[in-house]
Parts: structure tokens; sequence; C-alpha cells
């Protein structure tokens, strides 16, 4: 099974699920947290570069999330800037998959990476089934980071 170091937001109920599910599929899965982490400009490219800087941003940060600032008024050097300023702006979960770099979480990008049985358990079905992309807080109109 492969080993996942998980760079997530501690409290996020959603990384915490996501956590939970590669678990229960058998891989091995090493919490960081995000917002201490000691990142530079060059670790966050490691898992930005192939991406579209809009697509760098936590689209659910309180910033983001209420126009107070736009994924898509920034360059690279802009948004890495701001992210090292204030990490609730990187885009979660940041993911090294045996050594690979994940950027959010698509179970189909994953299952390309590694291994995904079909649930093999009620609590596995459950957290397959559940929306884990998009911050359950947000649909009730709470604050969500």
């Amino acid at each position: 099974m492969a080993k996942i170091i998980f760079f997530e937001k501690p409290g996020c109920i959603n990384n915490t699920k996501q956590k939970q599910l590669l678990t229960l599929a058998g891989h091995d899965v090493i919490a960081k947290d995000l917002l201490t982490y000691p990142w530079t400009e060059e670790s966050l490219l490691t898992f930005f570069r192939p991406l579209q800087v809009k697509e760098w941003f936590n689209q659910n940060a309180p910033v983001v999330y209420n126009g107070e600032i736009s994924p898509e008024s920034f360059d690279a050097q802009g948004a890495l800037a701001a992210m090292l300023a204030d990490p609730l702006l990187i885009r979660r979960p940041l993911m090294l998959v045996d050594g690979n770099p994940m950027v959010g979480f698509n179970l189909d990008d994953l299952s390309k990476q590694i291994p995904f049985s079909a649930p093999t358990t009620p609590e596995m079905t459950a957290l397959m089934s559940d929306n884990l992309t998009d911050c359950p807080q947000k649909a009730s109109n709470t604050q969500c980071d």
C-alpha cells in the first residue's frame, strides 16, 4: 500500500474523512499541519507547478469565499507570497503519494496513483458516498475555512 504524507488543516471535517478513507483502504497516512508547516516557494511549487495559479487557492478560505481576494488576479509570485503569509489560502489537502505530489482530493485521480479497492466496510461505503471536496459548513451557510 501507499505511504501518503497528508497536509491538512487540523479540525477540517473533510480532511478528517479523507484521511479515514485512505486509512480504511489500507494506506499509511502521515498527517502534517498545513498551517504550521515551514513552506517555501519551492516546496509549494512542487505541488502547484502543473496547475493554473487560480487552482492553487482554497476556494473555502474566508477571504476568497467572501470575495475579498480573487485567485484569478494573482500571478505565480503573488500567489506564493500570499499563501506563505496566510496558509489558509493553500488548497488542501496537499499530498505526497509515494513521493508524488497531488493537490486536492479526487478519488479518480487517486485511483490512478494508488490501489483503491471497492468499499469493504459500511464505514468505507459511507465515506465514498460523501462529498469529500466541498466544505460541509459552506452548505449550511456557516463560515468555512
